[in-house]
């Protein structure tokens, strides 16, 4: 799989001619309520699903604060799952009765996959619903994770657990669109490697939402 272009995000051509000082202050105020900016890339594509068949669920992008520095963790899944073994996700799932919304599915979620609890997350803000190839309607949910946290994976879900900083996911130097062909079928999807970890698919496209929505001009 080759990347066909590394251009930047289309809303890149609105962002700040200068870089911002990325730091908690600034995440904060990207998610008041003042901003109503939308970002443009909602979904996989090429969905078979109808908006009745899709199955709600929510994902934590959990923004970890230490000091000064500003990373976001996140999951390799396990090689035996059934959906997207082996890849790089947000901690999170599929939405429960019993769930209130989708932030309290993504906190439940993180608990369960990284043993981070709520009470070290503060929700800031949501992006739109992610529509993904298999299925899913999904709720990125963006938490401040305050550190220290103790970390307790689920050995059946979760591989490994590891960060990534903030400035390096926000830089479009770093953001490819790449394009595979699949069931007769080319699709196009961003990715983010970095070191030895590919980021890509869902991952990816709700990370270029996130860069989307906190780069993005009033």
């Amino acid at each position: 799989m080759g990347p066909v272009s590394s251009a930047a995000h289309p809303l890149a051509l609105n962002a700040p001619r200068h870089p911002p000082l990325i730091s908690e202050p600034w995440l904060r105020e990207r998610f008041t309520p003042l901003r109503a900016h939308r970002p443009v890339t909602t979904g996989d594509g090429h969905t078979r699903w109808r908006p009745d068949q899709l199955r709600r669920a929510a994902v934590l992008v959990p923004v970890v604060s230490r000091d000064a520095d500003l990373t976001v963790l996140l999951t390799r899944r396990t090689a035996h799952l059934h959906d997207h073994a082996g890849q790089i996700s947000f901690p999170g799932g599929r939405a429960e009765p019993h769930d209130p919304d989708a932030a309290a599915t993504a906190l439940r979620e993180t608990e369960e996959e990284t043993g981070i609890g709520a009470d070290r997350i503060e929700i800031l803000g949501a992006l739109p619903e992610y529509v993904t190839v298999t299925g899913y309607r999904v709720t990125p949910v963006v938490g401040l994770v305050r550190a220290p946290f103790e970390l307790r994976p689920d050995d059946f879900e979760v591989a490994e657990v590891f960060e990534v900083p903030l400035p390096f996911l926000l830089n479009p130097a770093n953001h490819q669109r790449n394009a595979v062909v699949a069931q007769g079928h080319r699709r196009h999807y961003y990715a983010m490697p970095y070191r030895g970890y590919y980021i890509w698919g869902a991952t990816a496209g709700m990370l270029m939402n996130l860069h989307a929505y906190l780069m993005a001009e009033e």
